[in-house]
C-alpha cells in the first residue's frame, strides 16, 4: 500500500501548540479502499509550564462529558508520543494526516512528534477534510462545510469532541469522499 490516510483529532486548552497543552489525540488509520486497519488513542497531562486560554476552558466548561473523558487515564507527553510514533510506523504505507480542521490539529500533533520523539513521520502530508471537499464540489471554501456536503459523505457517528471518536467519524466521510471520485456521491 502506498499510503495509509491517519484521521486525527486532538482536543486542547488553547489554541497555540507549546503555548497550551494538546490533551487528547485520537487517530483512526484507513486504506485508501475504506477500510478502517487500526486506531491509537491517548489522553496527555499538560505541559509543564504552558497556560489554558481561558476562552477555550470557558468552552470546556460546556463539554463536561468531553472534558472528563480527555482528563481520564492521562500519560506523560513523551510516553504517548513515543507509543503514537511507534503506531504510525507500524502502519503499512507512508501516513498522510487527515484532519477537519488540519490547520488547527496538524500544527499540535507536529509540534508533539518533534518536541517528544524527534520524528514526525508524516512530513508535511496533510489534507483538510473541507479543503478536499471544496475541490470534489468546485465551490468555494466557505460553502463547503458538513453541512453543505452530499449526506452520502456523512455517517452516523456522532461528533462528540472526544478524539478518538472524532477521528473516527471524521474518516468515514473523508474515505466516501475519497471513493466518490467526483464530488456527487
Amino acid at each position: 500500500m502506498l499510503e495509509t490516510y491517519v484521521s486525527t483529532d486532538i482536543e486542547t486548552d488553547g489554541p497555540l501548540a507549546g503555548k497550551h497543552s494538546m490533551l487528547s489525540i485520537g487517530s483512526a488509520a484507513f486504506s485508501p479502499a475504506g477500510d478502517l486497519l487500526d486506531t491509537f488513542s491517548a489522553n496527555l497531562e499538560t505541559l509543564p509550564g504552558a497556560t489554558a486560554d481561558p476562552r477555550t476552558m470557558a468552552w470546556w466548561a460546556t463539554q463536561a462529558e468531553a472534558w472528563a473523558a480527555c482528563r481520564a487515564d492521562v500519560e506523560d507527553p513523551a510516553t504517548a508520543m513515543g507509543r503514537y510514533l511507534a503506531w504510525l510506523k507500524a502502519l503499512p504505507g507512508k501516513p498522510v494526516f487527515v484532519a477537519y480542521p488540519s490547520a488547527f490539529d496538524f500544527p499540535f500533533v507536529y509540534w508533539y512528534l518533534l518536541q517528544f520523539t524527534g520524528e514526525n513521520p508524516f512530513g508535511y502530508s496533510a489534507i483538510d477534510i473541507k479543503t478536499y471537499a471544496m475541490a470534489l464540489l468546485r465551490r468555494p471554501y466557505r460553502l463547503c462545510g458538513k453541512r453543505a456536503m452530499p449526506k452520502e459523505w456523512l455517517g452516523e457517528l456522532p461528533h462528540t469532541h472526544r478524539a478518538i471518536d472524532d477521528a473516527l467519524e471524521q474518516g468515514h466521510m473523508f474515505v466516501k469522499m475519497l471513493n466518490s471520485g467526483t464530488g456527487q456521491a
